[in-house]
């Protein structure tokens, strides 16, 4: 049977409970069946996609790294920034030199003076030795940033899709779940219903379930409220319009696996996390700009080659005058050493020791979070294990007993109905759990820099 027509079937039934109520309390208004019969419909938007194929986790974070567009610029920015450094290394562009030089105002005969000449050159600024290496060094430096910057950003769009995604399998799961609780608060009414209609049963039974069953049913419409909005924020991870449905599977491996030690899982952040890389990789960055500022108390220079073309001869013996080469080599003086490059290289120690103070924060703010992931996803862990091994089928086997005890008058309809309203919290929690344990384990993924954070 198909996902669209086991949806249709439970609507149609929820809607048939909803007039039974009308007719049975008068108290539940034609507005409040109006309202749910309108929300209702809204689980066969969510939870159908058209093509029902469930979106699985791994498949999820395939298509938000492809098509996340804040990823994507990212990229496109490490893209730029790795190009500049051969920039930065390469010899400033020679300029060449047209002159026409020492032409008589008088007649501009080139003829007419010796030193008149046409003058064709070449000029090249070569920066102090080991300058341009510096500044390659910092280019790279920074696109390493760069590519740190987009790694860190892959990590955490991977974590924001992974805590969304059991964000909605929870709430899958506990849709699910009242709507199996709905089915037995539905027996319990026909029950309270037929033993009231027979005399031996109370009417209070009967609006006691129906009570209990209203609230089922609030609890459904904030639900649904809730994975209207968390689809919304993932199809945005995705990059897909914000109304697409999202079907999840319906099973998932529930083992959760253990940890290693805090301690080796800060070894592991050490080594893999992006963003430790990448204030470092900034702190040696600001190192060598500090090098560039202390080396830019040694001059550049200009080095200059011209050639001058003279027409005419020299008085005296005839002879057609010579041309004239010239070489030139310029000197720039730090003359105002005081006023900027000494301010530069202070400048750069401020900024290193600003980088300095950057790489602490950061290694304590990773230690931080994983800690704290760690706290999470330990007692998410334990509260799991305790649910689904006691907690859980304990309170079932209550239910059934005080279902069997009810029909044969020993239990009273009051604890028969708050025993299945506590094994429906109960399954909550279990559901609850089992997401929370998962998406700790993401944010500690996220703060290690791997997924290699077993035992």
């Amino acid at each position: 049977m198909s996902t669209i027509l086991i949806t249709t079937i439970n609507r149609i039934r929820d809607i048939w409970v909803i007039g039974y109520w009308l007719n049975v309390n008068r108290r539940l208004t034609l507005p409040t069946f109006l309202a749910y019969a309108l929300l209702s419909s809204t689980p066969n938007v969510l939870a159908n996609n058209g093509s029902e194929e469930p979106l699985e986790l791994s498949k999820a974070i395939d298509i938000a790294v492809r098509d996340n567009p804040n990823l994507a610029e990212i990229d496109s920015r490490f893209q730029s920034l790795s190009l500049l450094p051969a920039q930065q290394r390469a010899l400033p562009d020679p300029m060449i030199h047209l002159n026409a030089m020492n032409f008589p105002v008088d007649t501009f005969d080139r003829e007419q003076e010796p030193m008149t000449q046409l003058q064709i050159g070449i000029s090249q600024s070569l920066p102090f030795p080991g300058k341009l290496r510096l500044k390659g060094e910092i280019a790279e430096l920074m696109a390493k940033v760069a590519e740190q910057n987009l790694a860190e950003a892959r990590l955490q769009l991977i974590k924001k899709v992974k805590d969304t995604w059991w964000q909605l399998y929870y709430l899958d799961r506990a849709l699910e779940t009242i709507n199996q609780t709905q089915v037995l608060l539905e027996q319990f009414i026909t029950v309270a219903q037929t033993k009231y209609e027979t005399g031996k049963g109370l009417q209070q039974d009967v609006l006691l379930s129906q009570l209990e069953l209203s609230r089922l049913l609030d609890r459904r419409i904030q639900l649904l409220a809730a994975r209207q909005t968390q689809s919304i924020g993932f199809n945005l991870l995705m990059n897909r319009a914000s109304e697409s449905a999202i079907l999840l599977p319906t099973d998932v491996t529930r083992e959760i696996p253990n940890l290693r030690s805090t301690e080796a899982l800060y070894d592991l952040a050490e080594n893999n996390r992006p963003l430790l890389k990448l204030v470092q990789h900034r702190l040696d960055a600001a190192e060598t700009r500090l090098t560039l500022a202390q080396r830019n108390y040694y001059p550049n220079f200009n080095l200059g080659l011209m050639f001058g073309e003279r027409t005419g001869e020299n008085p005296g013996n005839g002879d057609k005058r010579a041309d004239l080469v010239t070489l030139m080599l310029g000197v720039k003086v730090p003359l105002y050493a005081g006023q900027k490059q000494s301010q530069a290289v202070a400048q750069m120690s401020k900024e290193l020791e600003s980088n300095q103070y950057s790489v602490q924060d950061k290694q304590e703010e990773v230690r931080s979070q994983i800690s704290a992931a760690v706290v999470d996803f330990r007692r998410a862990q334990e509260q799991y294990l305790l649910f689904s091994s006691g907690i859980v089928p304990q309170a079932t086997q209550t239910v059934e007993s005080m279902l069997a005890g009810y029909q044969v008058n020993v239990v009273d309809f009051l604890n028969l109905v708050r025993s299945q309203v506590t094994l429906f919290n109960y399954e909550l929690q279990y559901w609850q759990a089992l997401a929370e344990a998962n998406q700790a384990l993401a944010r500690i993924q996220a703060a290690v820099g791997t997924e290699s954070v077993y035992e």
